[in-house]
């Protein structure tokens, strides 16, 4: 099995990319909606989320787990790694490496969550791909919130956008990266705001390519799909619908189950 996790339903962007690159393997998806946003949270607090999460995870015999979350991957992956160093880990960071190779300007964005945008990971990933790219760095609080409510549509979140978006567009941003897996279901309302100004740059289709490289016999399954949360399970079972995933009801043998971790 492969294990999928996140603070709650943003991780289902980078589980949905898995289930069409792997359609045989089985999944385990849990969303730790007990303890989420994990944006706003301090980095041991959510280490120690990473680590329960992990252990519950492999626990249940999943043999590759996926951090489907940038601000539990800066903040946690490697201690995770550490605890269990023969386990195939893939984390989930920031795009700033192809959103600067495809850069026409120079010039790109980070979108991210409070904790993830202060990070030292993300630094460091600038300093590792950016090179010679201007990079501008875009705290959105609250934006992984909305994404849990399945407040999409609100027309004051598309002014609250544009208010954070313009003035990157200003400078001549044209790659804008998505720095957390709720994001992305959020194009919606960011791409006609960016329009032909600049590319949203999302890697969940790069962490399913990751994860096709390392399944190994974790990929030979029923195609099933679990889904757990630590609270509200019913919210997830009912996102699905919601953010166009419907499909994956298709892979499911229970509805969304309660776990304690």
């Amino acid at each position: 099995m492969i294990g999928i996790f996140d603070s709650g339903i943003g991780g289902l962007s980078v589980l949905a990319a898995i289930a069409s690159a792997l359609p045989h393997a089985d999944l385990v998806y849990l969303a730790d909606t007990a303890h989420l946003p994990y944006g706003d949270k301090d980095d041991a607090y959510i280490r120690r989320r990473v680590l329960t999460i992990g252990n519950h995870l492999v626990d249940q015999g999943c043999g590759v787990i996926v951090v489907a979350c940038n601000t539990a991957t800066a903040a946690a992956v490697e201690a995770f790694r550490e605890t269990f160093p023969n386990l195939p880990v893939v984390g989930v960071e920031p795009g700033v490496k192809p959103a600067a190779a495809r850069s026409r300007s120079g010039r790109i964005a980070v979108l991210a969550t409070l904790s993830t945008a202060r990070s030292e990971r993300l630094a460091q990933l600038i300093r590792q791909h950016a090179g010679s790219v201007q990079v501008e760095v875009e705290a959105c609080p609250g934006w992984a919130t909305r994404v849990e409510t399945l407040s999409l549509d609100d027309p004051d979140f598309v002014e609250e956008a544009r208010g954070h978006l313009t003035p990157l567009l200003a400078t001549g941003v044209d790659q804008i990266v998505l720095g957390c897996t709720h994001y992305a279901f959020l194009s919606p309302v960011l791409e006609p705001i960016v329009a032909h100004q600049a590319t949203l740059v999302d890697v969940a289709d790069a962490v399913a390519r990751q994860c096709v490289r390392l399944a190994g016999t974790n990929a030979l399954g029923d195609g099933r799909l679990t889904l757990l949360a630590t609270a509200q399970p019913e919210k997830l079972q009912a996102a699905l619908p919601v953010l166009g995933l419907r499909w994956l009801d298709d892979r499911q043998h229970s509805a969304a189950r309660l776990v304690i971790a």
